[in-house]
């Protein structure tokens, strides 16, 4: 089959743990056992979260004011390569060496008319007092939200709408390898109208841009992988039960946290409903069960 796996953000670091690259790349090695057996005997495609990466390249950035901080398409570029070297390099030394690799920075194209340009949603950087929020709003033209007792700069977040490496991504899974990319759900760019191509201050959603990916590739499975066994029904409370298999008719009917499982319901909602494939959304340490359909929650038709 070919299966694109996204990583959550616990692939690359727990909740409460530093953002060291040792830590990191511990966390990596251990993804990288349990995908190993998976790229044996399937064609992958592995996209990954970057949000703490960023975050800390863009605090980095804030405490040396020597030049202007790097846009956030420079960011995530950055951040592709660094994530798309560690996985690679991890699960690289557990196949056999004839195994072909890529890691490829990806740019995603977004619609400059998306509502989400007139209504920034999505945190990044630094927290700030409300003071120097409303100074550097006023400098750089930035939008902040209140962030808990801190302000923090908000972006836009639009739908993902070309994958502008799409062909050489079909190309490399043909020869039979291993592709990274859409890290961080890709690097935003928007079409001049001269046909040239322009870094956006955007935040695309990694689960959106992978099953975008996953749909362009024409997928068989398209598994988002994350730190709990599956979508649960009243998560948090006494009666909290976890959804084995559904349809997208039956999920939609639910509401599902923004911040956390509700992009990935959607994600495998349209994906199913445009391929007529499965997907799925359970704990890393399952990915093989999840394959097998006998773990995590699995979304498919009727």
């Amino acid at each position: 089959m070919r299966i694109v796996v996204a990583l959550g953000g616990n692939a690359l670091l727990k909740r409460g743990e530093p953002m060291t690259a040792d830590r990191q790349r511990t966390n990596i090695r251990a993804a990288a056992r349990a995908l190993a057996p998976l790229a044996q005997n399937h064609k992958l495609v592995l996209s990954h979260g970057n949000g703490p990466q960023v975050g800390l390249l863009a605090l980095q950035a804030a405490a040396y004011s020597g030049v202007e901080p790097y846009p956030l398409d420079v960011l995530d570029a950055q951040t592709e390569g660094m994530i798309g070297y560690m996985i690679e390099q991890e699960l690289r030394s557990m196949l056999p060496k004839t195994v072909p690799f890529a890691t490829i920075l990806t740019m995603v194209g977004v619609d400059p008319a998306d509502p989400a340009f007139t209504h920034p949603t999505k945190f990044v950087g630094p927290q700030y007092a409300k003071t120097d929020a409303d100074r550097i709003g006023i400098e750089k033209g930035w939008t902040f939200q209140k962030d808990g007792d801190h302000w923090r700069r908000v972006v836009p977040s639009p739908l993902p709408q070309r994958i502008f490496e799409i062909r050489p991504i079909c190309w490399l899974l043909e020869q039979g390898a291993i592709v990274i990319c859409t890290g961080g759900g890709g690097i935003p760019v928007m079409e001049r109208p001269d046909n040239t191509l322009a870094g956006v201050e955007a935040v695309i959603d990694k689960d959106f841009a992978s099953g975008l990916l996953a749909r362009e590739i024409s997928a068989d499975l398209f598994v988002m992988a994350t730190d709990v066994n599956g979508v649960y029904l009243d998560w948090g409370t006494a009666s909290a039960r976890l959804i084995r298999e559904t349809t997208p008719a039956r999920l939609r009917r639910h509401t599902f946290p923004a911040g956390s499982m509700g992009p990935k319901v959607e994600a495998a909602c349209t994906f199913v409903e445009k391929t007529g494939k499965r997907a799925a959304i359970g704990a890393l340490a399952d990915i093989g069960a999840i394959v097998a359909g006998a773990a995590g929650t699995i979304i498919g038709q009727e």
